[in-house]
């Protein structure tokens, strides 16, 4: 075992299992963000209720993701973490809070009465903040962080930039378009009407956010005009923003028309392309253009340790989840007593 941890493309296998537990939260938790998001925006509170019963069974285990992530980072690519931690203290101690605190608001907002827009507005408020959190941590690993003698070398506020912002703004509307192409396949009536509607809306913001943010980047980050735009990479490269581009147009003409997991599974594909994208960017480091992946990785015997855990915890959460989301497949059929209450009728194709 030891031996095998030894070689050179380790490493690599542990970062990619790292993203790929990053990019499940993304895609996972995105579906409840977005539904947060939107929260506010229905008109009505029997709306919400079914916008809350459509999460109600998976918002949790979606969560895990980001738990499994962060771990494996400390675990595996300690370097990273103890300049990623101070580099972007504040977004994620808020961004924590801002998670428990819709958490407690999605259990307390069933049992209130007279004071129920107060959970409304703390389940949406959480969401959003949390969002803009994750937007400003993006934008500042695109940026990068400032190190000197292997440390941190900022300041408290050193994540805190225009891309950073700009992410921000475009993580809500990829939210906001994933939960309302999750409500599109998992509601009826008058709450998949205003998911349809609010998707539009999404979308624009969506696309223009992306288009600003790779320009943004481009204009303000050598290292990555470089990566996307020398040759050959500009010709290797030009078919991740032009699919990102076919897939856009897809949703924008299938958010009316088509199967109704449609909007859904596409708006995940947007997602899983500027991932994509992100990774080309920052390749091949832990803390970008300072910390690769082989030199911020822990030792052998660290990495095999982890890997035996991996080996038997993976698995079972992916199951667990998949069970979930089968289990609880079908339409959410609304009834009386708030959502707590709410039924997955049969399922839809």
């Amino acid at each position: 075992m030891l031996e095998l941890m030894q070689n050179p493309h380790v490493p690599l296998a542990f970062a990619a299992l790292a993203a790929f537990c990053v990019s499940v939260y993304v895609l996972a938790d995105g579906l409840d963000l977005g539904v947060g998001i939107l929260f506010l925006a229905a008109p009505r509170d029997d709306q919400r209720d079914l916008m809350m019963a459509s999460i109600e069974p998976v918002w949790d285990a979606n969560e895990t993701w980001l738990v499994m992530g962060g771990t494996l980072l400390i675990a595996t690519f300690p370097a990273g973490y103890y300049v990623l931690l101070p580099a972007f203290y504040l977004p994620i101690m808020f961004m924590l809070f801002a998670l428990i605190f819709r958490g407690i608001a999605f259990e307390f907002r069933l049992q209130a009465t007279r004071f129920r827009f107060v959970w409304d507005i703390a389940f949406a408020a959480g969401s959003i903040l949390a969002t803009l959190c994750q937007g400003l941590i993006l934008g500042g690993l695109i940026g990068g962080v400032p190190m000197q003698d292997g440390m941190f070398s900022g300041g408290p506020f050193s994540f805190f930039s225009l891309l950073g912002l700009m992410c921000g703004i475009g993580l809500l509307g990829g939210y906001a378009l994933i939960g309302a192409g999750w409500l599109i396949w998992k509601t009826v009536g008058s709450t998949q009407v205003f998911a349809r509607e609010i998707a539009h809306a999404a979308l624009i913001l969506t696309a223009v956010m992306m288009a600003l943010v790779s320009l943004w980047s481009a204009l303000t980050v050598p290292e990555v005009a470089a990566r996307w735009f020398a040759l050959p990479n500009l010709l290797l490269l030009a078919p991740v923003p032009l699919a990102t581009l076919a897939v856009l147009v897809a949703i924008w003409r299938g958010i009316w028309e088509g199967a109704e997991p449609r909007t859904f599974l596409l708006s995940l594909m947007v997602f899983a392309l500027g991932l994509v994208g992100l990774v080309v960017s920052l390749w091949p480091y832990v803390v970008p253009r300072h910390v690769t992946v082989w030199d911020g990785a822990a030792d052998p015997q660290t990495l095999g340790f982890i890997a035996i855990g991996l080996v038997v915890i993976l698995p079972i959460v992916l199951a667990y989840q998949a069970h979930a989301y089968w289990v609880f497949r079908g339409k959410v059929e609304p009834h009386a007593g708030g959502y707590g209450e709410a039924a997955m009728g049969s399922p839809h194709p």
